[in-house]
């Protein structure tokens, strides 16, 4: 909805509402100033409208754009109007200008003499005080109630004020002292202040009564109202002997009382524990202060009595506040209650802060105001711009949008700038009170007024308010023990506090002594069950009763179900298959293994979130009892059904210790004694959960469990197969028995998995078929089997023979239809496997790419921008987000759906990758490190889409609730992510400004999310420990890097950071764990490796966030910080090449010199490839050179082409001898290297790449000969002139790592790898083209007869599940040859050589 639509709804919305309040008000005025208030907004409203629209029409028409402000502005002003206009509103409104009316008394130069006695004025004074603190409680009351109750409360309050003002200004004419007088009538001016903001709150609460810490609010003002009555009495009635703390006491305890009304919102930042903590100090602190009062008042020792009373009242409030903050947390660690959370900014104290503004320049502009009056208004405007200037900057830094925070700190350079203006002439003013000097004085006080109130209007918007927490009835239900304590606390200890009052001064008293000893024993009880009530109702020990009440009855079911196995009573479950109670008990004990590190955790320190995790923890092991009692029934190996129920019921005595201790524990961080039980049963529980996740693996892989029933069904129906070899065994009758026999129990897996399988396809008429296809099997194979044991006793009958090929060949046609039924009612996980081999094939695709952006060799093909290219990379990415939502719901929907949304997602990601390579090139090669920021931003687009369409399939079809739909969700969250970072990137990359720190951002959630999807499985290969610490070097580089950039803060180096953190982490975890799991290093030196590859990695991600704190907020301190983080790094390091060293043992050796195998190497690459290059010359005889151009036809195409691809390597592999020798005579690189290990790693990468060069273009010469001969496919071709392009750029990057850039070698280096490229295009163009026109060429002839057209189906059928078996096989061996080989390159090849 548009911002002008949700305008003219909520006008809609106004206008009823004011004729509403119109209709119920009594008076004929107020209903006519209502409905005129409301005419106004509504006339501002459409003139904002059309002047909002002028502006849209011109928007950078300076004078537009100033009416539109000045109409938002009355519209504002017409907005607080009608709300004035409220029953109640007006009558606080009067109240508040007869309380400004009243407080002019105070402006007065010269007090005037008193006209009563001393005691009279002080009798007068503490009666007004007591009235005007009474008034203020019904005021906060009144304004939870009806308006009526408030216009009342608040009409009494103004009258109570005026009435102690006037008791105030009596009691300040008994002064003698002119300070002494000066002081009062400033405590007298305080208490005006207060009584105002009391009003305020109260209006706002009553206007809102849903607004966020409103409340709070509320009873602030109105203890603020009782402190200034206080220091006023304690100023004024000094001689009084222990009256004045008395009553400071009662006052403090009132005004805290409402602490305890309906507690939805945090009184304090104190934790639970930190409550009880305090509780118990106060209550110490109380019943001292209690004995102090008795004694003192034996004694006669007043000062004593008065300090005693002081530390009462002060413990007293400090224990109403903690049991205020403890029922609020009790409430909100309810399961059925919702926390609330703070809100950006705190409107009321911005409402505040504009009042005492107004107030404040009022009285500089009063000409009766005298000097000090005038400088007493300057510091309260300056105390409360200050104010609103820091609450700005704290919104700015807290909010992510980009208006507001513009909108924050524009506003407080506004406010700040008018307070400067306004300080000058008040200034000026102070050194000379002529009426030139208050003009100006009045001039500077309006923009002043103006920006607060335009700030004030900003800040009430209700995006930025907090939200209240939402208790439930249960909630509510466990606060009442502790509010009911507290309320008791307060209500004795008022009456203590009265009756020591009266002991003071007369201690002679026998019956009130009496009295204060009932008091106190009062007060001891209620604080008492106070301490037992917050101790009782401590967040999370329900929750943990009930669960191990619910984990004792699920241990209790499972000791049944152990006897009755013992007994070999156990009954059979029926209604649901063996593996598919497997697979319910692997994903719900998989669930319970992922909850304990959040149960140990909240155990040990997040008490409101203890609750939550445990009721979670204990919810599973229900269906956890079911499917284990199911699995135990279906065994027929008595000795597996009691290990399966043994180590269900080990995991749950263990969840059981568990949550014992967690109970203990509590969430109390300073609970220290409880943590190691708490780790020790969290360790337990990982133990069991491991033990019973290897014996379900076991027994799945004995039985056979594939992941689906398709597949499952699939495997059977290929296993039927087995009838051509029946017709081979014709010649040998005595295999048919063993053959027939498998036959049947083959038959019959498949008909139990068919059953399941027609029930659960999509639509129904899928079903009907699978189910009919499968009977038919059946009687074919009835038929097979009948043959074959007729045959068996007559083994030379030639007839019986051929009827059994004839069934064996009616079999096969069946199996075969049965797979085309299951492949229509699988279209959409058979989409889900072919999507994602097209995107595994994409990252592939983008890693070459990134080769080739790191050597400089990404150019446009014509004068192009990336403005050019920006648009579609944003339409495609919001494209690609659609088609996410479509895979999240298609995996609830039918396959129809899911292939759909596969095939569209494949087709999105594969457009997004060919705009964002354009967009990427368009930038040039000048500044690849920007083009590799971008590529790097989609290729995590991919691999989320990967891991997304994985999960899609493995949830698609499965029950809202089960794990897998976890997962899918869980999957949908990153690739949203990932999209708007590249959203994200894509908007930072022409602004210079922003784009290190955008590239930096998306490099942490990389890191993070490589850190996140690291598999725990052994890794396909295993690597040296000399692989291992090369790799370490890539993370010592980019630390140190990444600690130059922070420092630097340059844009530049924060990109090139980026780029190789992200590189330099991904090879180091992946060398790490292949490294560890290599056969013969040790489980601890593996454990080890493993978890300071982790540290590390962690260390890293902390170094890069401190990086972009330093660019957000670049202080020393946060430099400093730095170098701490990257010493853990370096520490990291350090024990993973110790564990490196370990792997090796006592093998290490030094090599060889470098430099000189690099020179061998590269000469004979070079010799290899001019034998081919001449092999292939040799293959047609050739009048003059050609070039691969339209007018040859293929096969002459093909051969100019890799002959040019040929000559360039060979010329390419020469320009790179020529640079390598040329570093040795500049003496880059000696022969005897100073650093054997740099010079090594820069030689190994030289000789790797020039060993690809050459074995890439030997395989495209052979390719290109077999294709003109006929022997080979264009695809083979294509495939090796693709692997020429990507081994030529890694030899590009190995060359240039030390290289200088500008050197004659370089620039012939640089030209010679750009032939290579544009070669293997041309003949990549020309293989592709040939293979289109051959494909248009193939002709189908359809055999015309009935059975041998069914019989060119089946072939047709079988021909492509082969092809799409081999497909998907030749896709998994390529991506695992890729990953090989790509890990065992020296790492100059792997990182950024600029």
């Amino acid at each position: 909805i548009s911002p002008v639509q949700e305008t003219a709804q909520a006008l809609k919305t106004l206008a009823q509402a004011a004729r509403g309040v119109a209709a119920s008000t009594t008076d004929p005025k107020a209903a006519a100033a209502m409905l005129d208030s409301a005419r106004d907004v509504m006339e501002g409203s459409a003139l904002l409208i059309h002047e909002a629209k002028q502006a849209l029409i011109s928007p950078g028409d300076a004078e537009s754009q100033q009416r539109l402000a000045q109409v938002a502005k009355a519209v504002s002003h017409s907005l607080n109007n009608c709300v004035n206009c409220l029953p109640g509103q007006k009558d606080v409104d009067m109240a508040l200008k007869s309380i400004g009316e009243a407080s002019k008394k105070l402006l007065i130069e010269t007090i005037p003499p008193a006209s009563k006695s001393f005691q009279e004025a002080q009798s007068e004074l503490n009666q007004t005080a007591a009235d005007l603190n009474q008034s203020a409680g019904e005021v906060v009351h009144a304004s939870r109630g009806s308006s009526s109750q408030l216009a009342v409360a608040s009409g009494k309050f103004s009258q109570d004020f005026d009435e102690f003002l006037d008791a105030g200004i009596e009691m300040a004419g008994h002064t003698q002292k002119k300070d002494d007088q000066v002081q009062v009538i400033g405590n007298l001016k305080n208490i005006s202040m207060a009584s105002s903001k009391l009003l305020l709150a109260a209006k706002s609460l009553s206007v809102d009564p849903a607004a966020a810490n409103a409340k709070n609010l509320l009873a602030a003002a109105a203890r603020a109202v009782t402190d200034s009555i206080n220091q006023l009495i304690t100023l004024c009635t000094q001689q009084a002997p222990g009256q004045k703390e008395c009553d400071n006491a009662l006052r403090e305890l009132e005004a805290v009382r409402g602490m305890l009304d309906n507690p939805n919102e945090p009184v304090s930042d104190l934790s639970y524990f930190d409550c009880i903590e305090s509780v118990m100090e106060n209550s110490k602190v109380l019943g001292e202060s209690m004995a102090g009062i008795s004694q003192n008042c034996k004694t006669g020792d007043v000062p004593a009595f008065g300090d005693c009373v002081g530390s009462a009242s002060k413990a007293l409030c400090g224990l109403t506040e903690a049991a205020g903050q403890a029922s609020y947390l009790v409430g909100v660690s309810d399961p059925n209650s919702q926390a609330g959370h703070q809100g950006l900014v705190d409107p009321i104290q911005f409402a505040k802060a504009n009042q005492a503004i107004q107030m404040a320049c009022q009285n500089l502009v009063d000409p009766e105001s005298s000097p000090s009056q005038v400088l007493s208004a300057a510091t309260i405007v300056a105390k409360h711009t200050s104010a609103l200037c820091n609450a700005c900057r704290l919104a700015s830094s807290k909010t992510t949008n980009p208006v507001a925070k513009r909108h924050f700190v524009q506003s407080a350079k506004e406010v700040a700038n008018s307070t400067a203006n306004l300080v000058k002439t008040i200034k000026a003013l102070d050194g000379d009170f002529s009426e030139e000097n208050r003009n100006r004085c009045r001039v500077a006080t309006a923009p002043l007024i103006e920006a607060v109130e335009n700030l004030t209007t900003f800040a009430s918007n209700p995006e930025f308010a907090s939200v209240p927490a939402q208790i439930s009835n249960e909630g509510s239900a466990a606060q009442e023990p502790i509010l009911q304590s507290a309320r008791s606390m307060l209500d004795s200890s008022t009456h203590l506090l009265r009756t020591a009052r009266s002991l003071v001064i007369n201690p002679k008293d026998p019956p009130t002594w009496s009295v204060l000893a009932g008091h106190s024993r009062t007060v001891s009880d209620s604080i008492k069950s106070l301490i037992t009530a917050i101790r009782d109702k401590a967040p999370g020990q329900r929750e943990c009763d009930s669960s191990i009440d619910n984990i004792n009855k699920c241990i209790r079911d499972i000791e049944q179900a152990s006897l009755a196995t013992v007994s070999q009573n156990l009954p059979s479950r029926d209604d649901i298959s063996l593996e598919a109670l497997q697979e319910q008990l692997t994903s719900t004990v998989q669930e319970i293994g992922h909850l304990i590190d959040p149960v140990s955790t909240a155990a040990r320190g997040e008490a409101s979130q203890l609750g939550h995790k445990v009721t979670q923890l204990a919810g599973y092991f229900e269906p956890l009892i079911t499917a284990s009692v199911g699995v135990a029934s279906k065994l027929k190996d008595h000795q597996q059904q009691m290990t399966f129920l043994d180590q269900t019921k080990t995991l749950a005595e263990s969840a059981l210790q568990m949550l014992y201790a967690a109970k203990e524990g509590g969430g109390n961080p300073k609970a220290s004694h409880t943590h190691d039980a708490i780790a020790e049963a969290a360790q337990l529980m990982k133990e069991a959960v491991d033990d019973i996740m290897v014996t379900l693996n076991e027994a799945a892989s004995e039985v056979g469990m594939v992941g689906g029933m398709v597949e499952t069904i699939t495997g059977l129906t290929l296993s039927l197969c087995l009838s051509p070899q029946m017709t081979k065994s014709v010649t040998c009758p005595d295999d048919l028995g063993c053959l027939a026999s498998q036959v049947t129990v083959d038959y019959g897996q498949l008909a139990v998995q068919g059953r399941l399988a027609a029930h659960t396809a999509e639509p129904e008429e899928i079903g009907f078929q699978i189910k009919n296809r499968v009977q038919e099997l059946g009687h074919g194979c009835i038929f097979l089997v009948q043959k074959a044991g007729a045959l068996q006793i007559t083994p030379s009958d030639s007839f019986t023979k051929r009827e059994l090929i004839e069934c064996a060949r009616a079999v096969t046609e069946k199996v075969s239809l049965v797979l085309s039924a299951l492949q229509a009612g699988n279209k959409g996980t058979q989409a889900c496997i072919t999507a994602a081999s097209a995107v595994s094939g994409i990252i592939a695709d983008l890693d070459t790419t990134i080769m080739f952006a790191s050597a400089g060799t990404l150019n446009a093909e014509n004068d192009e921008s990336f403005a050019d290219h920006r648009e579609n990379i944003l339409k495609t990415a919001k494209a690609l987000v659609e088609d996410t939502k479509m895979l999240v719901s298609g995996a609830a929907s039918g396959q129809d759906k899911l292939a759909q949304a596969a095939q569209s997602s494949a087709k999105t990601i594969t457009q997004l990758t060919d705009v964002v390579k354009l967009g990427a090139a368009s930038i040039g090669s000048d500044d690849p490190e920007t083009q590799v920021v971008l590529i790097n931003a989609v290729k995590d687009v991919a691999k989320a889409l990967a891991e997304l369409i994985s999960a899609t399939k493995c949830a698609a079809g499965k029950a809202a609730d089960d794990p897998s739909m976890y997962q899918l969700k869980s999957a949908a969250k990153v690739m949203v992510t990932n999209v708007t970072s590249l959203l994200k990137t894509v908007k930072a990359v022409e602004d210079e400004a922003t784009r290190g720190t955008r590239a930096l951002e998306a490099t942490i959630e990389c890191i993070k999310q490589e850190m996140l999807f690291q598999s725990k499985d052994a890794p396909n290969k295993a690597t040296t420990p000399e692989e291992f610490i090369r790799m370490t070097k890539g993370i010592t580089i980019a630390t140190a890097k990444a600690v130059a950039a922070g420092n630097s803060a340059r844009q530049e180096d924060i990109i090139h950071t980026a780029n190789l953190s992200r590189k330099a982490i991904s090879d180091m975890l992946t060398t790490c764990k292949q490294a560890a799991y290599h056969p013969e290093v040790s489980e601890e030196v593996k454990n080890r490796a493993l978890m300071f590859g982790s540290e590390c990695t962690t260390g890293y991600i902390e170094l890069l966030e401190q990086v972009l704190m330093v660019l957000q907020k670049p202080t020393a301190e946060q430099k400093q910080q730095l170098a701490a983080c990257s010493k853990r790094v370096a520490g990291a390091v350090t024990e993973l090449i110790q564990t490196a060293e370990a792997m090796k043992g006592s093998e290490w050796v030094d090599p060889e010199d470098p430099t000189v195998i690099a020179e061998t190497e590269l000469l004979g690459a070079a010799a290899s490839i001019e034998a081919a290059a001449k092999k292939l010359e040799q293959l047609k005889p050739r009048a003059k050179p050609k070039q691969a151009d339209e007018t040859l036809n293929f096969e002459e195409q093909i051969l100019e082409a890799a002959k040019s691809i040929a000559a360039a390597t060979s010329a390419l592999v020469k320009s790179a001898s020529a640079a390598q020798r040329e570093l040795v005579a500049q003496g880059k690189v000696g022969l005897i290297p100073a650093n054997a290990v740099d010079d090594g790693q820069w030689s190994q990468g030289l000789i790797s790449a020039a060993r690809m060069v050459a074995a890439a273009t030997s395989s495209l010469c052979e390719a290109a000969n077999a294709s003109v001969q006929g022997h080979a496919s264009e695809e083979k071709l294509i495939s090796s002139a693709k692997q020429v392009a990507a081994s030529t750029a890694q030899l590009l990057v190995a060359c240039k790592v030390k290289a200088d850039q500008d050197s004659e070698a370089m620039r012939r280096l640089q030209i010679a790898g750009n032939a290579v490229k544009k070669a293997s295009d041309n003949l990549v163009r020309a293989a592709q083209k040939a293979a289109f026109d051959k494909a248009d060429e193939d002709n189908v002839v359809v055999k015309t007869k009935f059975v041998g057209g069914i019989a060119q189906i089946i072939a047709a059928q079988e021909e492509m599940l082969r092809k799409e078996r081999e497909l998907e096989e030749a896709r998994k061996k390529l991506a695992q040859i890729r990953q090989q080989q790509y890990k065992f390159l020296p790492s100059e090849l792997r990182e950024d050589s600029n």
